[in-house]
């Protein structure tokens, strides 16, 4: 297929490949030369009761303001700050116990190193991200993260872009380790997203599902007939089997299906011939996202709802999708 490209498309091919390439093996260069302190940077966050100040001046600012969003998203308390608007005003937002994590690729940036001594004067910790190892703020921050980077994707060596994605990367780095420490689950990452189908998957309860639902259920000696009429009557392609009140199987459209290969015993058969004993059951207060995970682990399409083997009622895949 390569040999039918023109020169042109050819030249496009190139280009996006180049560019992946050289800012991927930045970003593995960049995982294999963490600093020696970077662990006491990780904890001197941790301990942090104040904010993490993140800032930074152009595209540092861009990626400074996402790397602030993953950190709130995650559990950690954070502020974006543009440098040069410090400068301006906005460095009364900053307080005693906040630490700032200030970008720049150069290192050199005049406002970022105005921003850092400021913080140096008034016992504010700093850290900053740079690409120099000989930047003026290596000599004046608390702690410095070097980013390792040979050349930017750009063909001319000047838009920022693997810089970005390294500064990019080692925000979602520190991110994610503070959240690990922090013992940050599902459950809370939905706390903070509760708007959306994301936020919705993580936060709400099944039983805000359920409810809505229909309850299929047979006993456990209901002819066939019975069991289709059920299934079909409820919507919910299975239904529940159920001894002396007590959950003992289910049985799904497939079941059937596979029945029907038999179909001279049909009129012999019982629910208890062709139920799957002992079905996957969730308790009533899991999460629709740990219901999803649970689904897609058994690959079924639909959980039981249950409380000590008392059947509550079902939810279907596609009440959650």
């Amino acid at each position: 297929m390569q040999n039918q490209l023109t020169k042109q498309e050819k030249s496009i091919i190139f280009r996006a490949e180049n560019s992946l390439q050289i800012t991927a093996l930045s970003i593995l260069k960049l995982s294999k030369s963490l600093p020696p302190n970077y662990t006491e940077i990780v904890k001197l966050l941790f301990d942090c009761s104040g904010r993490i100040i993140v800032t930074g001046i152009g595209k540092s600012a861009l990626i400074a303001q996402k790397i602030c969003a993953t950190f709130n998203s995650t559990g950690t308390s954070s502020a974006f700050m543009h440098a040069a608007d410090a400068l301006h005003g906005d460095l009364g937002m900053l307080m005693k116990n906040d630490i700032i994590l200030a970008l720049s690729k150069s290192g050199n940036t005049p406002e970022i190193i105005e921003l850092i001594n400021f913080a140096k004067d008034n016992q504010i910790p700093s850290i900053t991200f740079t690409s120099n190892e000989r930047a003026s703020l290596t000599k004046i921050a608390d702690h410095t993260i070097f980013l390792p980077m040979e050349r930017e994707a750009d063909p001319n060596n000047l838009a920022p872009t693997t810089s970005s994605c390294l500064q990019l990367a080692m925000g979602d780095a520190l991110a994610l380790c503070l959240a690990e420490l922090r013992g940050f689950k599902a459950n809370d990452f939905g706390k903070f997203h509760p708007a959306g189908t994301l936020g919705k998957l993580l936060h709400l309860d099944i039983e805000k599902i359920y409810t809505k639902n229909g309850k299929p259920q047979v006993p456990i000696d209901a002819t066939i007939a019975e069991v289709i009429l059920e299934i079909s009557q409820k919507r919910m392609g299975a239904t529940a089997v159920l001894a002396k009140n007590r959950l003992v199987g289910i049985i799904t459209d497939g079941d059937l299906r596979r029945m029907m290969g038999n179909l001279n015993a049909i009129n012999s058969l019982k629910a208890k011939n062709i139920m799957s004993a002992n079905p996957v059951k969730i308790h009533p207060e899991t999460t629709a996202y740990s219901a999803l995970q649970i689904m897609e682990k058994n690959n079924i399409s639909q959980l039981l709802i249950a409380e000590n083997e008392h059947y509550i009622g079902m939810i279907h895949l596609h009440d959650l999708l």
